[in-house]
């Protein structure tokens, strides 16, 4: 039974998603700003109770990471979308998202034995864009917004999306051609 609970907590996360899209679109940011937090909240809640208690599962090993990116993706499109960040960061931000669930597609495909291992540096990245997302929507939502910090978040999260994308090429590519038969 305690199996269930990360999943649940996961799919609440998930769920999170249409409620906080529709909340930056209808230009309620300080809610949507509460709701980001609380789904933050719940991916640490679920991966602590995973580890604590055992319940670690294999689709909970694909769920939390899918629901992460489902947040993550869709509040930089709409944020994007309403002018909140550079569009040119919304692209690569995504760009990258879809390079790396396109590869690990391939792989499954190709393996059948793809785990999901993210990388130190695209840990670094996905915090860097919580922390960026959770500023936006915290300084437009709650009236607290200074120009110099989210410069540097807009640069820290561009330098650390090129380079984890550029990881995980390098190093799914990698292991694909240690796959390959020699000619």
């Amino acid at each position: 039974m305690i199996q269930a609970v990360p999943n649940l907590i996961t799919l609440g996360r998930l769920i999170a998603v249409p409620i906080l899209v529709w909340l930056i679109l209808d230009g309620r940011l300080d809610v949507a700003f509460w709701v980001f937090v609380g789904a933050g909240v719940s991916d640490a809640v679920d991966g602590f109770i995973a580890k604590r208690f055992h319940a670690e599962t294999v689709i909970g090993g694909f769920l939390d990471p899918l629901a992460d990116k489902a947040l993550l993706v869709c509040a930089y499109l709409t944020l994007g979308y309403t002018g909140h960040l550079p569009i040119w960061l919304v692209i690569l931000v995504v760009f990258r998202d879809v390079l790396i669930v396109g590869g690990a597609i391939l792989y499954q495909t190709l393996t059948n034995d793809l785990k999901a291992e993210p990388l130190k540096v695209s840990k670094v990245n996905t915090f860097a864009q919580i922390v960026l997302a959770g500023w936006v929507l915290g300084a437009v939502g709650l009236g607290f917004e200074v120009t110099a910090v989210s410069r540097i978040l807009v640069l820290a999260v561009a330098a650390t999306t090129a380079v984890s994308g550029a990881a995980y090429v390098w190093t799914w590519g990698c292991r694909a051609m240690m796959m390959e038969d020699p000619p």
